[in-house]
């Protein structure tokens, strides 16, 4: 069970103001002026740009070779900088999206979408209503060896997808219960899959019609070169142990990006700029004297699940996560074009990775930097294990979040700096040897729900 040393402010209010929370900050994490010049000084934006220029001159989907260099590039530059680093593969189950898929319906073609996950297959049949596809639905209705229209909603597509295959249809199409494009996942892979496309809600709903006036509509679902199987990818971790072996905390700070991309983005801000800022605040504290344990990680999967940050967490012993004070999650922290600074925890309540962060804002820009609810990355399986964490994130994204326009010269050496000093400041208040505020310890315990940074699954 989690340690909770919970300060006055955060026991009196889950749900603080940030003029509380500054102050629950003056109260329990001290300052020190000149230890924090050491960090301010030390901080060079120019060698995160460069880094993320060499990480984004292509994709680096996981389980691909391009995520496997990128790998070797982060614990090549963590062994040179003097730290005993390793790239730890881990397994999981890959998909490649179909190459070709198409619907037509009374011989008129559709534009339709796919989901992650979806099976292979080429198949002719009436379409019938299938509801919203859950198991009422469909229970009295005869769909074997038919295409079964479900909309959107009330449950995932994978499960709407699993109740038509139970009874007996060959295909499904899904349409938006909202205007616009639908693009799915299934979740997972699963054998008990058949073929699924989606549609508009437009498109939708003028099959539903036909339905309803007795027409008995045939489509043809088609789709062609998914694949679905194992890979590997990577987490890549070095460890600064606390300069002070008999006067050390015990505590561990985990500092932690992914260095994946989706397939066709550069990925330049998302997440090259978050690998390149951990590289680069691994070099800021590597001759710097701390009394905390410092972890630097950079996870592989991410963009598919958060994998590679439960594969991490998995690992943990509880020793481990009962002494691992805060998680520091850099992901896409560098964009021109996106919004300003915020953090995000999975419960959306502050912690102590969030009061430190507030309070070394509050002293190099004169505000703290707020933070809200928001899971979708790799602070989610740390939260869930009861470790405090939060992502830094600028809010909105970029118009390009995820698109081949993704790409160096879109990255702000300004907004590299300003991540970078705040979360640098931040740690190393909490890690420097001469620190007072060794008595603020994890915040309360909490569970978070498992959020992906993927497409929408219901």
């Amino acid at each position: 069970m989690k340690k909770t040393v919970i300060s006055l402010a955060v026991a009196t209010s889950l749900t603080l103001s940030f003029t509380s929370v500054q102050a629950s900050t003056s109260a329990n994490v001290s300052h020190n002026q000149s230890s924090e010049q050491k960090v301010l000084k030390k901080v060079n934006s120019e060698k995160i740009y460069q880094d993320i220029a060499y990480l984004s001159k292509k994709p680096r989907v996981a389980g691909t070779e391009s995520e496997r260099e990128a790998a070797t590039f982060v614990q090549k530059r963590l062994s040179k900088l003097g730290y005993e680093s390793a790239v730890e593969p881990f397994t999981f189950t890959g998909y490649t999206p179909a190459a070709s898929f198409s619907l037509s319906v009374n011989g008129t073609s559709y534009s339709p979408t796919t989901f992650t996950y979806t099976t292979n297959g080429n198949v002719t049949a009436e379409i019938v209503d299938g509801g919203l596809g859950t198991k009422d639905n469909l229970a009295n209705k005869d769909v074997t060896g038919k295409i079964v229209l479900v909309q959107r909603g009330t449950i995932t597509f994978g499960e709407k997808v699993l109740n038509a295959a139970e009874n007996g249809a060959a295909a499904v199409i899904i349409f938006n219960n909202t205007d616009g494009e639908l693009n799915g996942t299934l979740g997972g892979a699963n054998d008990n899959y058949i073929p699924s496309l989606a549609v508009t809600k437009e498109e939708g709903e003028k099959i539903l019609t036909s339905i309803q006036k007795g027409e008995k509509p045939s489509g043809t679902v088609k789709i062609e070169g998914a694949v679905v199987s194992e890979r590997t990818s990577y987490n890549v971790t070095a460890t600064k142990p606390s300069t002070f072996k008999k006067k050390g905390t015990n505590d561990i700070i985990v500092v932690g990006a992914h260095h994946d991309s989706v397939a066709g983005a550069p990925g330049a801000n998302d997440d090259a700029s978050g690998t390149a800022m951990v590289l680069e605040l691994a070099r800021v504290f590597k001759s710097l004297p701390t009394d905390t344990e410092l972890r630097f990680v950079t996870f592989g999967a991410e963009e598919v699940g958060l994998l590679g940050s439960e594969h991490y967490v998995s690992e943990l012993s509880e020793d481990e996560k009962n002494r691992i004070v805060g998680m520091f999650n850099l992901d896409m922290v560098g964009s021109r074009d996106a919004g300003d600074l915020v953090m995000n925890t999975a419960d959306g309540t502050p912690n102590l990775v969030t009061e430190l962060a507030q309070a070394s804002s509050t002293r190099l820009n004169g505000s703290p930097t707020p933070f809200q609810a928001g899971g979708r990355s790799d602070h989610v399986p740390f939260a869930e294990a009861g470790i405090p964490a939060a992502l830094f994130i600028h809010s909105p994204s970029e118009p390009w979040y995820h698109s081949p326009e993704d790409t160096l010269d879109k990255i702000s050496k300004e907004k590299l700096q300003d991540v970078a000093e705040i979360v640098g400041t931040a740690i190393y208040d909490r890690s420097r040897p001469d620190q007072q505020g060794s008595s603020v310890k994890k915040r309360a315990t909490f569970k978070a729900p498992h959020l992906y940074h993927e497409q929408d699954v219901k």
